[in-house]
């Protein structure tokens, strides 16, 4: 096992904890990103949206990206300071934080949100994703409430794309709720090296496994012959596309550490 090679394609940031998470579990883990992440400037949607913070019933944020995204205002402080109020309190006055996944969940609680406050599917989930959310929370009462989507700004979305995160925004709006969206940064393709370049290259036929965990960064590879490459995809969706884009190997997984190291093991000769 010590011979296999991962490269874990996550934005730069969230590519480090992964990188050494697998290297822990005794895999030859790089980071080569696929997505990169730039912050946007305060919008007038963002504005308004935080004018009328008080009147959204929960807050939804796609990924951990788009918490640390509004945290960067002004304003998050006194929005924190409320919630760490009453964190006791499920009828708080305060929104509800939605979030789909754990890695969302752990931006919320690194910003200071109670546990008590947040919405998220369970730890041990079959998936992660927005219907994975909605089953946690599409019983409740949604009728005339308002509920604001925070996201990023790009050719698709977190994890497993943008139809996700639109398909819950016509949940909300089908079950009577008004929805907002805000997007607070941007995704975009990185500008590879040429040392990047080669690297990608010889990946896709030397028996790298890739750590493929957004669809839409699979458009920000070069143009090639993927059909000796392998792949660990972390959403169904993410696995049909690189199935789509011709890849050779590609194994389905929970995205957590234990299930992915396993899923690689598992593609070992």
């Amino acid at each position: 096992m010590n011979a296999v090679r991962v490269i874990v394609t996550r934005p730069e940031r969230e590519a480090a904890g992964w990188v050494q998470a697998l290297q822990t579990h005794g895999l030859q883990a790089e980071a080569l990103p696929l997505i990169e992440i730039v912050a946007l400037a305060e919008t007038p949607a963002l504005q308004q949206a935080w004018r009328e913070i008080n009147a959204y019933a929960a807050l939804m944020f796609v990924s951990g990206n788009a918490v640390d995204g509004l945290f960067t205002s002004n304003q998050a402080a006194a929005l924190l300071h409320r919630a760490q109020a009453a964190p006791d309190s499920v009828a708080s006055t305060g929104p509800r934080w939605l979030a789909p996944g754990p890695g969302t969940v752990a931006a919320l609680r690194r910003a200071g949100v109670p546990d008590a406050l947040i919405d998220a599917p369970a730890a041990d989930a079959g998936q992660f994703d927005s219907e994975a959310l909605w089953a946690v929370v599409g019983r409740r009462h949604w009728q005339g409430q308002r509920v604001l989507i925070v996201r990023g700004q790009g050719a698709g979305q977190d994890g497993a794309g943008g139809a996700g995160r639109d398909w819950l925004a016509q949940k909300f709006v089908a079950a009577g709720a008004r929805v907002d969206v805000v997007a607070v940064y941007q995704r975009r393709a990185p500008e590879f090296t040429e040392a990047q370049r080669r690297r990608i290259d010889a990946a896709t036929h030397d028996g790298s496994v890739w750590l493929l965990s957004s669809s839409e960064a699979l458009a920000h590879l070069p143009a090639g012959d993927w059909s000796r490459a392998r792949a660990v995809a972390t959403h169904p969706r993410i696995a049909e596309a690189a199935r789509a884009a011709g890849w050779g190997v590609v194994v389905q997984s929970r995205p957590e550490i234990t299930d992915i190291v396993g899923s690689i093991e598992s593609m070992s000769p």
